[in-house]
């Protein structure tokens, strides 16, 4: 749980910026790509994150520019990524008016209660939980997935060091 806004507001970029990597290495051609038929695809998987950047903290008190949650999704990447960057722009000014004590407030959701630094880190590693879907989803697809923790199998060969066996 985020204790400061400080440190909110420094993950909510950096993690931005790591699931761009992902939205950018997503052709059009790739949007349906999917586990199955009954699983979400690539551009649904992105649109969700758009979606949740708004709903979410709408919950707890931010508004945030973006879609309404009405089940439609753009047809190309390019319109999902600039919705994307916009509720993030729009989450971090939204963030402007709080002061560190607002991150201790309660709120109840999903019949639990959060306080506000929680439901912030939790908006966070739900976003991470689909970069990661979407990860698998890209290798399916026989597309580069972008590094953000560390090398990707084929970033080892950048560094001049042979990919871990695995």
């Amino acid at each position: 749980m985020y204790q400061t806004l400080a440190d909110a507001r420094t993950r909510i970029q950096q993690e931005a910026v790591d699931t761009l990597k992902v939205l950018d290495a997503i052709p059009d051609e790739a949007l349906s790509q999917a586990v199955t038929p009954a699983h979400r695809d690539l551009g649904r998987l992105a649109w969700h994150l758009v979606e949740t950047l708004v709903a979410l903290p709408a919950q707890i008190g931010l508004t945030v520019e973006g879609p309404s949650r009405d089940g439609s999704r753009p047809a190309h990447l390019v319109a999902i990524r600039e919705a994307y960057q916009k509720a993030t722009d729009s989450l971090l000014s939204g963030l402007e008016g709080w002061t560190d004590a607002d991150l201790q407030r309660e709120d109840a959701l999903f019949g639990q209660i959060w306080k506000r630094g929680y439901t912030l880190e939790a908006l966070l590693v739900h976003q991470v939980h689909h970069r990661g879907q979407m990860t698998v989803l890209l290798r399916q697809a026989g597309l580069k997935v972008p590094e953000f923790y560390g090398p990707t199998l084929e970033d080892w060969a950048t560094l001049g060091a042979p990919a871990p066996v695995v």
